[in-house]
């Protein structure tokens, strides 16, 4: 519909600005640097660079409609232990924080932990509030830039904080705002998945070396599907704070505008983790299990019921086990095991747990037991050979002389078309060579095949 057209939006120097954003992005909340205490941006800052310095940023492996590709941007999750927070199908496990000063050594991570922590009791509890003294910041000389006031639900209870890094130096190849002309794109337009219906996210940034010459970075918002509304700039300062309130990211989309500066963002999020932590997939693994059956004297396995829903049921947790968190972490979140090894002993557990299920796969296919399949494989393939060979023997006397084979010298269709099957049935059981020989003199018989042929 746009074509060479652009969409107006506006910055914080245009007129309408703040009409436009009451009207249309009333969720947005902006939180100037000023109103946070110097002592905090000086923690903040000590833990975003010793986490970059230690190795913790990475770059993921996502899709994007439907390719695989790396983010520009390198991220570490911090959050509750055993959580975890999946985007664009790729699923991020958390650095985990302590839920008090006295369980350092019980996280697993060391010295490396310190940090960890102190950003996430240093941030939550500032990031928890959705509105300030408005007295409070004005008397402190600090002006913020928000909508009108709106009921307040409450504080958030952010449960993952996904630390993020980038620098516009290092990236090669960074596109252009399509809709609004708006410059160079960090991130592009996107919903923040996988949250809490409702729930607030708040996103607190450093900029590095920040240059009062250069130009900062900025966060672009929209409608969402809406080419009529104009578009929202927002410029950040280091140490600003912005919020996404109510369902502000549900109607909208957000992108970030890329400065002169690298930059780090710290995004406090309620992650919808139902299905997302380390407590329900060890009880769908329970649950899945309890169909295993162990006699206790010689150790036979056997499974409890064979209803079809049950079979169903524990089939669809042995995929989820293996496609939605083995295969997730020993392909992306093994990374962080040389810095956080809270993860290690959950996942062998898993591991086993899923080898177990394959037990019962095996089980379901083969309820006389797995120990039994070389057996009655080998029972199977005596028994077949010798039907094949006695009905062979039966059928086509004329075929032996010698103990060699020849061919006939009135070719018969009857024959040849069971002697046919019969060599189908016998590749089952003997040799590829045997089989196609088999095969081979068969089309001969019918004049399929003359003798240059073969």
């Amino acid at each position: 519909e746009l074509g060479d057209q652009r969409i107006p939006y506006l910055g914080p120097s245009d007129h309408g600005f703040q009409q436009l954003w009451e009207t249309s992005y009333s969720g947005l909340a902006l939180r100037r640097s000023c109103s946070l205490p110097e002592e905090l941006h000086g923690r903040v800052e000590a833990a975003l660079l010793t986490l970059r310095r230690r190795g913790c940023f990475l770059r993921d492996l996502v899709k994007v409609r439907d390719r695989d590709v790396f983010t520009a941007v390198s991220r570490v999750l911090l959050g509750q232990p055993g959580t975890t927070y999946r985007y664009l199908d790729t699923r991020l496990f958390t650095i985990p924080w302590p839920a008090g000063s006295t369980e350092t050594e019980t996280t697993g991570l060391g010295p490396q932990e310190k940090p960890v922590a102190e950003l996430k009791h240093s941030l939550s509890g500032y990031h928890i509030e959705d509105e300030e003294d408005e007295d409070q910041q004005i008397g402190q000389g600090c002006s913020n830039l928000n909508p009108a006031k709106t009921s307040c639900p409450g504080p958030a209870q952010f449960n993952v904080t996904l630390l993020n890094y980038m620098d516009p130096a290092a990236m090669s190849q960074l596109k252009e705002e399509p809709y609004y002309g708006m410059g160079k794109m960090a991130v592009g337009w996107h919903h923040d998945e996988n949250l809490v219906s409702l729930s607030p996210v708040a996103v607190y940034s450093y900029s590095c070396h920040e240059d009062d010459k250069g130009e900062g970075v900025r966060i672009g918002l929209k409608v969402a599907w809406d080419i009529h509304t104009p578009g929202l700039t927002l410029p950040l300062q280091s140490g600003d704070s912005y919020y996404l309130r109510d369902d502000l990211n549900r109607t909208h989309q957000h992108c970030v505008l890329a400065g002169d500066s690298a930059r780090f963002s710290s995004t406090h999020r309620v992650a919808e983790c139902s299905t997302g932590t380390l407590d329900y997939i060890q009880s769908r693994c329970r649950e899945a299990l309890s169909n295993l059956s162990t006699d206790p004297e010689t150790g036979t396995h056997s499974l409890l019921s064979l209803l079809p829903a049950t079979l169903q049921g524990y089939e669809e947790i042995h995929n989820e086990v293996e496609f939605e968190w083995l295969r997730q972490y020993w392909f992306q979140g093994q990374r962080y095991t040389r810095f956080c090894s809270w993860w290690a002993r959950p996942m062998e557990q898993l591991e086993n747990d899923w080898r177990e299920m394959e037990l019962m796969v095996r089980l379901h296919r083969d309820p006389l037991g797995p120990s039994n399949n070389t057996y009655y494989e080998s029972v199977y393939r005596k028994v077949c050979v010798s039907a094949v060979v006695s009905v062979c023997v039966v059928t086509l006397q004329s075929w032996a002389v010698g103990g060699t084979l020849v061919s006939l010298k009135q070719p018969r269709p009857e024959l040849c078309s069971l002697s046919l099957s019969l060599s189908l049935s016998l590749s089952l059981s003997l040799s590829l060579s045997l089989s196609l020989s088999l095969c081979t003199l068969c089309l001969r018989q019918c004049g399929v095949l003359s003798s240059n042929h073969i």
